[in-house]
């Protein structure tokens, strides 16, 4: 058996069970079981920045995550993780994300306001620990008695670390531990017991090392892609960055990613990506334009993450840094050229009239099936979730068993379930 830096506690599992073939670290099991579950596979459905099939090559919710997992992977290790259990946490942070991408997680935060509404990070804990199906639990176990379901799915059955260093947000809704107005929150209320488990020994509020590089290689990854994919599609004019207006409206939108901060310092790290040789002053569509593009993108990753190890070196020295034993330290300078280049995905590709419209009538969608599938359950449910209604105590776990139903829908399911159930 191969040995990692973690504890026991670190690469224990919700359900103790048996290693099928010898040799493998836990984190590479995990690994394997997230790279290989339905629910991942699902992303390749789901709404990144352009929607599926809506152009020939488009970024999916699946390509994001393995372009985080490569990003990640590559960074956990230069500062000392097991580079599959980060690999394993940039792979499952967005699984729990539904159809439409965030235009569905708000609709189905109000479908579900009932039972305590939805969060695409609380949701992926839920797939993760419970709703995919991958080990079930004899009720005779111990461990399985302590849980809500006993004898029922425990999902991926992960370790410890991977599970933590997947959760984003390590808090119930209204817990966030500096601003309890938050919308951010990674677990519902009926998956607390397995959150606390997971937990074991953990700082309250705060995120695993990990996870931090996660989180990092998250917003590396689609900032620079989605600016790629912008200017690929022709929707970024590279020369409207220097306009003054332009640039105070993405200073605005800004502000959003980096709370508090002045305009001039906004302007200041837009000003030093312009002046970057490998900054692209047009794009035409070429080969060699291309290439530019993709020569952007490394570019931007390079600096964002060796920017990060080299802070996290500084603070912390050499040597493995692992769970709890440090955070990951990104200057600010970074994270504010990051933030700008966020703006700029918002500004010109998330925010044009077509995605505005097509975002409204999604949103209808998503509403109208909750409406329709509550109204007719368990008919209209896939069998697993039909079964999960009959068993619900009450009217907030039926409401949950129809929320999880739609969460699990690519874009084109979700519109075909609700042309069969709604008919326009």
């Amino acid at each position: 058996m191969k040995t990692t830096p973690y504890d026991p506690q670190s690469e224990a599992r919700w359900v103790p069970e048996p290693d099928k073939r010898p040799g493998r670290t836990a984190f590479q099991r995990d690994r394997a079981r997230v790279l290989h579950s339905a629910a991942l596979r699902r992303l390749a459905g789901t709404t990144q920045v352009v929607a599926p099939m809506r152009s020939d090559f488009p970024r999916t919710r699946l390509t994001h995550s393995l372009e985080c997992a490569q990003v990640g992977r590559e960074l956990g290790a230069a500062l000392g993780c097991d580079p599959d259990l980060v690999e394993t946490a940039c792979l499952a942070h967005d699984i729990g994300h539904p159809p439409f991408g965030h235009t569905g997680e708000e609709a189905l935060d109000q479908a579900a306001e009932e039972c305590g509404g939805f969060e695409g990070n609380a949701q992926s804990l839920r797939i993760l620990t419970r709703l995919e199906p991958k080990r079930f639990a004899p009720l005779d176990e111990p461990e399985v008695r302590l849980s809500p379901w006993p004898g029922r799915s425990v999902g991926l059955n992960l370790t410890r670390a991977a599970l933590d260093a997947a959760t984003k947000y390590p808090w119930a809704r209204g817990g966030h531990p500096a601003d309890p107005a938050s919308t951010k929150y990674g677990v519902y209320g009926d998956d607390l017991p397995v959150f606390r488990w997971m937990r074991t020994g953990a700082p309250d509020g705060r995120r695993c090392f990990e996870a931090t590089v996660m989180d990092w290689s998250d917003d590396v990854a689609y900032s620079t892609h989605d600016v790629e994919d912008g200017l690929q599609a022709g929707h970024i004019d590279p020369a409207a960055l220097y306009a003054p207006h332009e640039r105070a409206e993405l200073f605005r939108i800004a502000e959003r990613f980096a709370a508090g901060t002045d305009p001039e310092e906004f302007g200041e790290a837009l000003d030093r990506l312009l002046a970057a040789e490998w900054w692209p002053a047009s794009y035409d569509g070429t080969a060699r334009a291309r290439a530019g593009l993709k020569d952007l993108t490394s570019q931007l990753i390079g600096r964002f993450c060796l920017a990060a190890e080299q802070a996290t070196r500084a603070r912390y020295g050499p040597g493995r840094l692992t769970r709890y034993a440090a955070e990951l330290v990104v200057p600010r300078e970074v994270r504010l050229e990051c933030a700008v280049l966020k703006a700029v995905a918002v500004r010109y590709v998330m925010q044009r009239d077509e995605q505005a419209q097509l975002r409204s009538r999604q949103r209808v969608v998503i509403a109208e099936l909750a409406e329709a599938l509550l109204r007719t359950a368990p008919d209209g449910l896939d069998p697993v979730f039909a079964a999960l209604y009959a068993e619900a105590e009450d009217d907030r776990a039926a409401l949950r068993t129809v929320i999880d139903q739609i969460a699990t829908l690519t874009d084109a399911s979700a519109l075909a379930l609700h042309t069969k159930l709604v008919g326009r």
